[in-house]
């Protein structure tokens, strides 16, 4: 004799670990059958190389600070560590399921596959699968005419106001039952202060006290690798996993613009536009994930060393500022971006390693990942788009413009705190004399530098502008233009 199963809809928690104006959310309480909430821990993403567990920590810290609202209304998030499908086909086993709602991910090519995979699989199970964009990034697009203004009516818009109500929401008593069937993944994590704690709640006191008081400094601050850390919204890891939508920032940066910081909010809102854009083209190229943008950077081959992918993944390339700015990154998971760009560009460029090899590394340690930003970042900064200015980065220079007094340097390096300030932004200068004076052996203190960093600037931009000239970059170029390019570009990057 066979049980009738009620029919519920489930609302599949990716990137948008928020309650308020969450699309999937708002259209599934529309609906008169119950609601689950649901978290997958899926082992392929656990394993995947581009991930650590810093972002895991992140994530549960999210979901934590979610169930301490959703116990109002006498329900969790259910979090269970499997692979998307095996969590549906343990479900039918209690419910029928009639609609899954979700956010559009633009994510990497695993998530892309699984996607597919999973739509297949609804359409085999009869579940209606409802994808809504995500913070204004469109799916299916053929080229950007409109776009912008289409994601500024999307940010201007109304946010999706959620009313939870118990009666509409799976209890945590049926929840627990249902946890008898997986295995439970613990989102309990100890605190490492080093790093931000994800949830919405901690999104919005970084937001709050950007608004009130911190912005202040932003343009002045905002290259400079010390003095960022306080000045900059730090909103990046939250926006990311979604513990804020992108609209709730813009609307709140627009309710603190005036004229007193005017240019301050304006910048800080222009690279809110900038991080769509960006996640927009990655949504529309996804290839950029492994291969260059631009198909006449294909033919670029550089010769790999591992020994100098290993001195700069672990901060021991001899130069101070690209040091600090990895052994930083390692231990805390942020970096300002002009550090960022600099650490892509010595590896790149300096180094002459291909990007390929530094993905990984690097989105393992930024708590921000998000690969629509990731990817086209890394071309960009390693001059392979075609389309952007040629920037090889002089540690050097940018050590002397925004590190003057090495504050940076001696937090993140103290082998060289000790030096006169001179020899910490170059201790590769000092003379045998100067070493026994301050007591300092360079290559056993601190190591030597491990490529000629004038000869190797002149060698990568000899070869990368030469490449610019090549027919196939240039019929490249004008591809990704008619492609990418927004029309009114002064729009986008207008600050007011």
């Amino acid at each position: 004799m066979s049980i009738n199963k009620e029919e519920i809809n489930i609302v599949w928690f990716k990137r948008d670990l928020r309650l308020q104006d969450n699309e999937a959310i708002f259209n599934a309480l529309k609906s008169k059958k119950r609601v689950l909430f649901m978290y997958v821990f899926e082992n392929s993403l656990i394993n995947d190389p581009h991930y650590d567990q810093r972002h895991w920590n992140f994530i549960k810290q999210s979901i934590e600070d979610l169930n301490d609202e959703l116990i109002k209304f006498r329900t969790k998030v259910l979090c269970i560590r499997t692979d998307i499908m095996n969590a549906f086909n343990q479900l039918l086993n209690t419910y029928k399921i009639n609609t899954v709602y979700s956010h559009q991910e633009t994510g990497l090519l695993i998530t892309y596959n699984r996607d597919k995979d999973f739509a297949r699989y609804c359409r085999n199970n009869s579940i209606e699968w409802v994808e809504n964009s995500n913070n204004g990034v469109l799916r299916g697009l053929l080229n950007r005419e409109d776009w912008f203004e289409k994601w500024e009516d999307y940010m201007c818009n109304s946010q999706f106001k959620v009313a939870l109500n118990a009666q509409k929401i799976i209890s945590i008593e049926e929840i627990l039952k249902l946890e008898n069937y997986f295995q439970i993944e613990n989102i309990a994590t100890s605190e490492n202060k080093n790093f931000q704690k994800g949830g919405t709640k901690m999104a919005w006191r970084y937001a709050n006290t950007f608004f009130k008081t911190r912005h202040k400094e932003y343009m002045y601050h905002i290259s400079k690798p010390a003095l960022s850390r306080e000045s900059s919204s730090r909103l990046s890891p939250y926006i990311a996993w979604g513990n804020t939508s992108i609209r709730q920032i813009y609307q709140k940066a627009q309710e603190y613009k005036n004229e007193a910081n005017k240019k301050h909010l304006g910048a800080f809102v222009s690279r809110l536009r900038w991080q769509a854009h960006f996640i927009q083209k990655f949504e529309m190229e996804h290839s950029m994930e492994n291969a260059s943008v631009n198909k006449g950077y294909h033919k670029l081959k550089k010769s790999i060393s591992l020994k100098y992918q290993e001195a700069w993944k672990e901060g021991k390339t001899g130069f101070p500022l690209v040091d600090a700015s990895m052994r930083c990154l390692i231990e805390t998971g942020y970096l300002n971006f002009r550090m960022r760009s600099m650490l892509v560009s010595f590896f790149t460029h300096i180094l002459w390693q291909p990007w390929q090899d530094c993905t990984q590394h690097l989105s393992k340690l930024f708590l921000d990942f998000e690969p629509g930003i990731h990817f086209p970042q890394l071309q960009m900064q390693a001059g392979e788009t075609g389309i952007n200015n040629l920037r090889i980065y002089n540690p050097i220079k940018n050590s002397f413009d925004h590190d003057s007094d090495a504050s940076f340097i001696k937090k993140w390096v103290p082998e060289l705190a000790s030096l006169p300030l001179p020899f910490i932004h170059e201790p590769y200068i000092m003379t045998d004399l100067d070493q026994q004076f301050n007591n300092f052996k360079l290559g056993e203190d601190y190591p030597n530098t491990i490529v000629e960093i004038k000869s190797a600037r002149k060698k990568a931009s000899d070869i990368l502008w030469n490449m610019k000239k090549n027919s196939k970059v240039i019929k490249e170029n004008k591809r990704i233009l008619k492609r990418h390019t927004i029309s009114d570009r002064k729009r986008m990057l207008k600050t007011d």
